[in-house]
């Protein structure tokens, strides 16, 4: 891992990004580890978290929490969307800090992101009218960094979850509790879509295909909401790079669809599946190249596998470099994960390999994801 470049991040988990073109320090928004300010902190500039869209439960028509119509919440009205959002967003305390939360269900059940109440069982959850109940952490993922939390109350309003993802250039709100000033929100746009952090991977399986936004967000927002001017919840806060790295307004999202789908899953299984691997990619440099003796060039070398895992059954070894997955050019370690994301456990999947001075065709059948594994 080399240096991070910066501040250290007040967050519980930091992800170093390393690289030829990029060496900078990435700090996951809003995660627990953040305290509450005193008067005279002032948060960092660091921004980062609208993504992808979410639609609510399969064959779940839950009502808004006063978004998702094309009335009065339209037409870029943010006081009237912050009101009417404000209910749905909740601030996660545990005993290492805070995050924040977004309703998923009406009667208690509250979707956030799994470094937020890592190593917690139990958590206190904040609601915008100042009440504070008891929360039990009931599942969690981390590969996608997403975990849901029973809280301790009722009759809360379900906000809509988008299916589609958002347009670049469409307006965004965040929600959430920036450095433990709860009930905040910060607005900006959709600045991109399916982006990877570059140099996240041998760090994080979950920072792949996010939404990218200008929205400010900082350690406290990781968790909460990201809307747009619908009312409607497209993406859950993630990530952000800090102004240090020399980023300018760049946060990240988890879309709202992958959160809905990840959410589901562990309602009705207690955990979600992820096509596995079995190897631990790494970054194609000139001076790697020149070690295999490969020209240097597009691909993703594989730093080790494991020998009773998919791909190293199917001959993958360490060495191998992987130019292509199915067909589609694996330029990045982050774009290998990406492509992953969208397969199943049982899916097979073919590779090009280059192996000195020879190109190899490799089918690999993916398994479920083995617990606490460190190989993708």
């Amino acid at each position: 891992m080399s240096q991070a470049i910066g501040p250290r991040c007040s967050c519980r988990l930091r992800t170093v990004l390393t690289g030829g073109l990029v060496a900078a320090a990435l700090a996951l928004s809003g995660c627990t580890g953040t305290p509450s300010p005193p008067a005279s902190s002032s948060a960092s500039p660091g921004e980062a978290s609208p993504s992808a869209a979410a639609s609510g439960a399969p064959g779940s028509a839950a009502p808004s929490a006063g978004g998702g119509s094309d009335s009065g919440t339209a037409a870029g009205n943010l006081p009237q969307l912050v009101e009417n959002l404000s209910p749905s967003v909740v601030t996660i305390f545990t005993e290492g800090g805070l995050g924040s939360g977004v309703v998923y269900s009406a009667d208690g059940l509250i979707l956030t992101n799994e470094h937020v109440i890592r190593g917690a069982t139990t958590v206190e959850v904040g609601f915008a009218d100042g009440q504070r109940v008891e929360g039990t952490v009931k599942a969690s993922d981390p590969v996608t960094d997403l975990a849901l939390v029973q809280a301790k109350r009722t009759g809360l309003p379900k906000p809509t979850y988008q299916s589609t993802l958002p347009k670049v250039g469409e307006g965004a709100l965040v929600l959430g509790s920036p450095l433990g000033f709860e009930n905040t929100a910060t607005a900006g746009i959709i600045s991109g879509l399916h982006r990877s952090i570059p140099g996240s991977a041998s760090n994080s399986l979950s920072l792949v295909d996010l939404i990218q936004t200008d929205a400010p967000i900082s350690p406290g927002n990781s968790g909460g909401a990201v809307i747009n001017m619908r009312g409607e919840v497209i993406g859950i806060s993630e990530a952000y790079i800090p102004p240090s790295a020399g980023a300018v307004s760049l946060g990240f999202a988890i879309p709202a669809a992958t959160a809905v789908d990840v959410a589901e899953e562990l309602l009705a299984n207690g955990t979600a599946k992820h096509a596995y691997l079995g190897l631990t990619p790494g970054e194609l440099t000139a001076q790697i190249a020149a070690q295999l003796g490969i020209e240097a060039g597009s691909g993703v070398v594989v730093l080790a596998a494991d020998a009773d895992g998919p791909a190293g059954k199917a001959g993958i070894r360490p060495g191998d470099v992987l130019a292509s997955m199915e067909g589609v050019e694996l330029t990045t370690p982050e774009k290998l994960l990406a492509e992953l994301r969208k397969r199943n456990p049982g899916d097979t999947v073919g590779f090009k390999v280059k192996r000195g001075d020879q190109t190899l065709d490799i089918k690999v059948d993916l398994t479920d994801r083995p617990a606490a594994t460190t190989t993708r």
